[in-house]
């Protein structure tokens, strides 16, 4: 798949993004991931990944989006969830950065709305919304879990039904939240998520 499958704004700004450094240090953890993912694919199974933070409301519904995104990119089947320990909801101001990325936005409810968001108009909408992470939606079984957050790695050492657990902690951009910085800060972790996940499945094994 290629870019302009995507919206304009989205194609446009992962040409922006792409190809950012990824430190050393990152990508020996990154390709812990990149070598579950082969391994999957080596056995000609299906292949889940279930991010989780804490609240399901910032960087593992960012993880979830992003993942799917260069999965579709690099032509290669994935399921993407993602869940928390508690309820809240897809954070608003996440929700406006992915707008900001390029990516179709429209919602039902109200407190935890269901959102639906959309890549382009070939591809079929992902829906995030909070959760926990043993939410009927997601997998029971044969997925990897990817810790998002520390707080959530450090606090919930067993995730039932995970073949794998691999952490993949990013900053929390809720630390700048009502700061002048506030949509900068968010749209540097999206693009750091982006641009991590973009590299993952860029070594995938064809």
């Amino acid at each position: 798949m290629a870019t302009s499958t995507f919206y304009p704004t989205l194609s446009n700004t992962l040409v922006q993004w792409a190809g950012k450094e990824i430190s050393a240090e990152r990508k020996e953890i990154l390709q812990v991931l990149i070598d579950y993912i082969n391994e999957k694919r080596a056995k000609g199974e299906a292949l889940h990944l279930n991010f989780i933070c804490t609240h399901n409301s910032r960087r593992s519904q960012f993880s979830q989006i992003w993942a799917k995104t260069a999965a579709d990119f690099h032509g290669i089947p994935a399921h993407t969830y993602s869940g928390g320990v508690e309820v809240t909801a897809f954070n608003e101001r996440a929700v406006a950065s992915i707008e900001r990325a390029g990516f179709q936005v429209s919602s039902e409810g109200e407190g935890n709305p269901i959102y639906k968001v959309s890549a382009g108009e070939e591809t079929a909408p992902m829906v995030a919304f909070s959760k926990v992470y043993d939410n009927e939606v997601n997998p029971d079984q044969g997925f990897a879990t990817i810790m998002t957050c520390s707080h959530a790695d450090e606090n919930c050492p067993f995730i039932p039904g995970a073949e794998k657990r691999i952490p993949l902690r990013y900053e929390d951009p809720k630390a700048f939240d009502n700061s002048p910085e506030e949509a900068a800060k968010y749209d540097e972790r999206s693009a750091q998520i982006a641009n991590e996940l973009f590299y993952v499945f860029s070594q995938v094994k064809k």
